[in-house]
């Protein structure tokens, strides 16, 4: 397990553009970006063609392109690097001309917490939809839903990315559980 003020080191170092931090960093993180990836992997549809291997690498190809990030710390590292497997796999999802909205998606139940996203299946690009309905409304709610769920962020590690306490971040997680809820339930087809 890598300390965070290591990461963050290497992190103010590759910002800086000292050569080999990058490299140095990689093998720092690259267990905690294969957990992130099997995190979202493990609630995609069963026969998914992309890999946990091959978010990762796709991550890491995006990352070494985000050379102009202003990187603070470890836990804005595991955000962005969050948002990236999030866009990826969107994406993917997107360029495969998934059902959106339904079809043959179970429907995913925010009522559990906080393990409200564990479920298999989840429609992706309807639950991507919704955090940019949510971000239109309320950016700060979407980030903490995204920090949360796809960073895997602790309340602490959320709240200091986000510049808020930890209370606001657990206040702001739960309103948006229950506003992604009803907007994803919102647009489920209906037995007649």
């Amino acid at each position: 397990m890598t300390s965070p003020p290591q990461v963050t080191q290497l992190l103010l170092a590759w910002r800086q553009g000292q050569s080999g931090a990058l490299e140095g960093l990689m093998p720092l993180v690259h267990n905690e970006l294969k957990r992130l990836a099997h995190h979202y992997m493990t609630g995609q549809r069963p026969g998914h063609t992309l890999q946990t291997t091959a978010l990762v690498n796709e991550a890491y190809l995006r990352l070494v392109d985000c050379s102009r990030v202003r990187w603070q710390n470890r836990a804005h590292f595991f955000a962005v690097s969050a948002q990236l497997m999030r866009r990826i796999l969107v994406d993917f999802a997107r360029s495969r001309g998934y059902l959106k909205r339904g079809g043959s998606v179970r429907p995913l139940s925010l009522d559990q917490a906080p393990d409200i996203f564990q479920r298999t299946d989840p429609d992706v690009v309807a639950l991507d939809d919704a955090l940019n309905a949510l971000a239109a409304i309320d950016p700060r709610k979407s980030h903490v839903v995204e920090l949360r769920f796809f960073g895997g962020l602790t309340a602490e590690e959320a709240a200091e990315v986000l510049k808020v306490s930890p209370d606001t971040v657990l206040r702001d997680w739960k309103l948006a559980k229950v506003w992604l809820h009803r907007e994803l339930n919102r647009e489920l087809p209906h037995d007649s």
